[in-house]
C-alpha cells in the first residue's frame, strides 16, 4: 500500500500534527515503507505458533510475602495537617463546576 500527499495530510489532520508542505512527500514515502513492512510481517506463517501472554511466560516471578511492614501514623501526620476531620485530610476543591 502506498500513501500519497493527500493521505498524509488527512492523517496529520486527524493526529493534530502540523507538517510543513515540503515534508509531506518524505512522510508519504516513510509511512508507505512502514506499511510495506507490516504487509511482509502479516505474510509470515504463524499457524504453528502458540500465542503467549508474555515472552518470558515460563519464568516464575519472585514475590515478597504479603505482610504489613509499616505502621500507620495517621494521627501523627494529622497533627501538622492544615485541616482534618474524622480521620480524613481536608483539601481544597480543585475541580470547578461549569
Amino acid at each position: 500500500m502506498s500513501l500519497n500527499s493527500d493521505d498524509v495530510k488527512k492523517i496529520a489532520h486527524l493526529a493534530r500534527l502540523n507538517i510543513e508542505e515540503d515534508e509531506v512527500g518524505n512522510y508519504a514515502k516513510e509511512l508507505s515503507n512502514m506499511l510495506k513492512l507490516v504487509e511482509q510481517i502479516n505474510q509470515a506463517d504463524t499457524e504453528a505458533v502458540t500465542p503467549m501472554a508474555h515472552p518470558l511466560e515460563n519464568m516464575v516471578q519472585r514475590l515478597r510475602p504479603d505482610e504489613v511492614t509499616e505502621q500507620v501514623n495517621r494521627d501523627k501526620y494529622q497533627e501538622v495537617a492544615p485541616k482534618h476531620e474524622a480521620g480524613l485530610f481536608l483539601v481544597p476543591k480543585v475541580i470547578g463546576e461549569d
